[in-house]
């Protein structure tokens, strides 16, 4: 599933998402400060940004600001307990993608963070289809020819996240970047064995070796 920084200063909230969103599937990493958050954005890839407004030193507009000025593209979805016209507007205006007021609740998130990531792939379905392979993030259900396959659940984020991004590249150390928390420790050869167990579950070479370089899911 897809990789999600959480910036929220409030412990028992961001225990509370982060909870939420990994019931979905979604790999979460969490800080509660903004020089953390830029620190964290700067090393580490993100498929969306859940940022709070109001963070101890640098607040959620000046991360955001910062963030785009350096050529940030990751989508970013603006959490504050303010809700008027005029901080909407500037929230969207400094380089938010969405804004959701608080409190909120778990689904409008969820539903929030579904369609930032569909746009951000360029999809315009939850449901992904490749070749014979059919997969649906939300039912994290996987079918060839109509008929379901089972993959265990890193398996499943790593086959979703290379259908998110066919015909590219990436080696073992950015998949790792990209489907992992970034402090979890995880080889390459474990990279090559998921690969491995993809390839025979599906029964099918739609992921390709580039020998030196990495692996690539093959769309025509």
């Amino acid at each position: 599933m897809s990789k999600v920084l959480l910036v929220e200063d409030e412990a028992d909230l961001a225990s509370q998402i982060k909870l939420s969103l990994t019931r979905e599937h979604y790999t979460v990493e969490v800080v509660d400060n903004g020089q953390a958050a830029l620190d964290m954005l700067r090393v580490y890839q993100y498929d969306v940004v859940v940022l709070d407004w109001g963070l101890p030193g640098l607040n959620g507009i000046e991360v955001m600001k910062k963030f785009r000025e350096k050529g940030g593209k990751t989508p970013i979805l603006m959490l504050t307990a303010r809700s008027s016209i005029d901080d909407r507007a500037e929230g969207l205006d400094c380089g938010a993608d969405d804004y959701l007021p608080k409190p909120f609740h778990a689904k409008e998130l969820n539903a929030r963070l579904r369609a930032l990531i569909r746009r951000a792939s360029h999809t315009t379905t939850t449901v992904l289809n490749i070749g014979n392979l059919t997969l649906d993030p939300v039912a994290r259900k996987l079918e060839r020819d109509g008929i379901e396959l089972k993959l265990e659940p890193k398996e499943f984020n790593l086959l979703e996240f290379l259908m998110r991004n066919p015909n590219t590249v990436f080696s073992a150390e950015a998949l790792i970047d990209r489907v992992w928390e970034s402090d979890t420790l995880v080889s390459t050869d474990a990279i090559r064995t998921y690969i491995k167990g993809i390839r025979k579950k599906v029964d099918s070479d739609i992921i390709s070796t580039v020998h030196g370089v990495g692996y690539r899911l093959d769309a025509k």
